[in-house]
């Protein structure tokens, strides 16, 4: 193992872990591969767990990439995360997916907060690196939500619960879209870390396995990858002070319903309010 990635698991953990102990969550196929491909073939051991199957249920992008259903296009997402997952030599038994519709996770945010919860705890989870909340896709925040409520589950019900620490992905900036890098958040140091050129190497193999993302994937060429401590958010706000880049896409969620849809599934959960510690 790199000497990189297992400092960064253990750093982010606060503790000593293994690979085994960590579970990737994230929103959709290739999401892993941005936030922390350049670090996989050093853990060969780590779960990947995704929340949807990168097949939006509008025929607009299955049919943009040749697919006649969205069966056939998720089929497709699928085997290029596998063929990603194997240039970084993560077996096809490390990866999970929740099955969730693509760009309708914020209407499930209960059922995967517990299904999250049930996979930690069978795993016995103690680091999940997951996105942050900020406004970038609505799958991507509805993961974050659920990573930290199914944290918040766990905790109530007096189980082990995992530190939660996030990846760089994007968010909306006062000039458009700002490409692997957090929202601005002082408490919360990041982790930076500079590819060499055998894991940008992997990072770029994995990247080209998934063609059909090979457009919306070309603007994320940074060499770097951070990492840091989630912060407690409060999710009943609008995320990135109110800058939300997913109301100028068709992307299955505005910001004004996002408020409604965290407090049914506190109500759901029978949480307290976050922001949780």
């Amino acid at each position: 193992m790199g000497v990189a990635a297992s400092t960064l698991l253990s750093s982010l953990a606060g503790a000593p872990i293994a690979p085994a102990e960590a579970a990737v969550v994230v929103a959709h196929p290739d999401d892993e591969t941005i936030g922390i491909g350049g670090q996989l073939r050093h853990l060969p051991d780590i779960a990947m767990l995704h929340v949807t199957d990168g097949a939006p249920r509008g025929l607009e992008d299955a049919r943009l990439y040749g697919y006649v259903t969205w069966q056939d296009y998720a089929a497709a997402r699928q085997r290029e995360l596998t063929a990603a997952m194997e240039a970084a030599g993560i077996p096809a038994a490390a990866l999970l997916c929740l099955d969730v519709p693509d760009q309708q996770a914020c209407r499930r945010l209960t059922a995967v907060t517990r299904a999250l919860a049930a996979q930690f705890a069978a795993r016995g989870t103690r680091l999940a690196l997951t996105h942050p909340y900020e406004g970038g896709h609505p799958d991507h925040d509805a993961t974050c939500f659920a990573v930290h409520a199914a944290r918040r589950l766990l905790q109530r019900q007096g189980a082990a619960a995992p530190a939660i620490a996030e990846m760089a992905f994007y968010h909306l900036g006062p000039d458009g879209p700002v490409l692997q890098r957090f929202p601005p958040d002082e408490a919360s140091p990041e982790i930076v870390l500079m590819l060499d050129e055998a894991d940008w190497e992997t990072k770029r193999r994995m990247l080209a396995c998934h063609e059909t993302q090979r457009r919306t994937l070309a603007p994320f060429t940074d060499q770097v990858e951070r990492f840091r401590r989630a912060p407690p958010y409060d999710f009943a706000r609008l995320p990135n002070g109110g800058r939300v880049h997913y109301d100028a896409w068709p992307w299955g969620l505005t910001a004004a319903e996002w408020p409604g849809l965290v407090a049914a599934a506190v109500a759901d959960l029978e949480l307290d309010p976050p922001p949780w510690l």
